[in-house]
């Protein structure tokens, strides 16, 4: 159920509210070592993506040291896998990439993890998005959020009236969680990215599908509350062909030509906005986590690799969508 009329607006006058006295009481913390942003040009998926995001984690100074017998979990976007249709989900190659930077700087184990927005056949979802063959290929474990085993953690957003969130005990099993996002517009959010991305780790046996509880509290303080309470430790999205219009399903392909990675969720959420030419500080969820989660100032991101400016590509919008209008970024 998607909240609408009173209701929905009086969720979202509750959860805006919630955040001016979050940020009134909260204490900063000292954000600039992990707002740094690493941008890089990829034309299509047969370029070597895996040297790119090795060149981007030392860039951002994650080596070897931070990454020796870790285990790590990826998680990509499958939400709704269509064969032909990769503009939808993570592409395979840039999962399997990220595997084989991973295992370059020594980590133990790599997991890939997902729980479909909208389909409950798991064999299906990994055929028509094409990761099957990848996980066959690497040897990587697959598990299904909707349907793992479950742990309740205290709700650390606190904007929803979810007390608690369930989250799969694989979150407890891993050293790192690493959102593998696709760049993408939204007809809710306007924009899913690395921290919308974070719906998937949400099992459908106890959100529904396509996670109606989270849809109920409102899409956008559930997605302060879960990244505030996972806190994903870094995140990559898949930028090289993009999604316009009417996301995160029914809009068109947009060869944006980018891959963006960085430590902090919210400024790699911010920087993707500036490259689809979309002002963060117009996304409602974004604003919201500034100088609280992350930042999104363009000042306080440390740029790494290409500039935004030089890559970026407007991507469509549409007036009939209230979440993308008035949003494009003015230069």
């Amino acid at each position: 159920m998607i909240c609408s009329g009173a209701q929905g607006r009086g969720v979202h006058y509750l959860w805006k509210q919630r955040i001016v006295e979050i940020k009134k009481s909260f204490l900063p913390r000292e954000h600039s070592a992990r707002q740094a942003v690493f941008i890089a040009k990829a034309k299509d998926y047969s370029c070597n993506i895996s040297e790119i995001i090795r060149c981007g984690m030392k860039e951002l100074g994650l080596g070897r040291r931070e990454i020796r017998g870790k285990r790590i979990l990826l998680k990509p976007n499958l939400m709704e896998p269509h064969a032909q249709h990769g503009h939808i989900t993570t592409h395979p190659s840039v999962v399997q990439a990220a595997a084989e930077a991973f295992f370059s700087l020594g980590a133990v184990k790599v997991i890939v993890a997902e729980g479909a927005g909208n389909c409950r056949d798991v064999h299906f979802v990994l055929e028509e998005s094409g990761l099957n063959d990848v996980l066959t290929q690497e040897k990587l474990p697959f598990v299904d959020c909707n349907d793992a085993h479950v742990h309740a953690v205290q709700n650390l957003g606190g904007l929803t009236s979810l007390e608690k969130l369930w989250l799969p005990q694989l979150i407890l099993q891993v050293d790192m969680v690493v959102s593998v996002a696709k760049m993408k517009t939204h007809h809710w959010a306007g924009v899913t990215l690395s921290m919308k991305n974070l719906f998937g780790l949400m099992p459908g046996i106890i959100y529904g599908w396509p996670k109606n509880v989270l849809h109920s509290e409102g899409i956008e303080p559930s997605i302060l509350d879960i990244a505030a309470t996972v806190r994903p430790d870094f995140a990559i999205v898949d930028g090289i062909i993009g999604m316009e219009g009417d996301g995160p399903i029914l809009g068109n392909p947009i060869s944006s030509g980018v891959i963006v990675m960085g430590r902090s969720a919210v400024a790699v959420d911010a920087t993707c906005c500036r490259i689809m030419g979309i002002d963060p500080e117009k996304i409602d969820y974004l604003q919201a986590a500034d100088n609280w989660l992350g930042v999104i100032d363009d000042n306080k991101i440390k740029q790494r690799g290409e500039k935004h400016s030089s890559v970026c590509q407007d991507f469509m919008l549409l007036d009939f969508i209230p979440s993308q209008q008035g949003v494009r970024l003015v230069r």
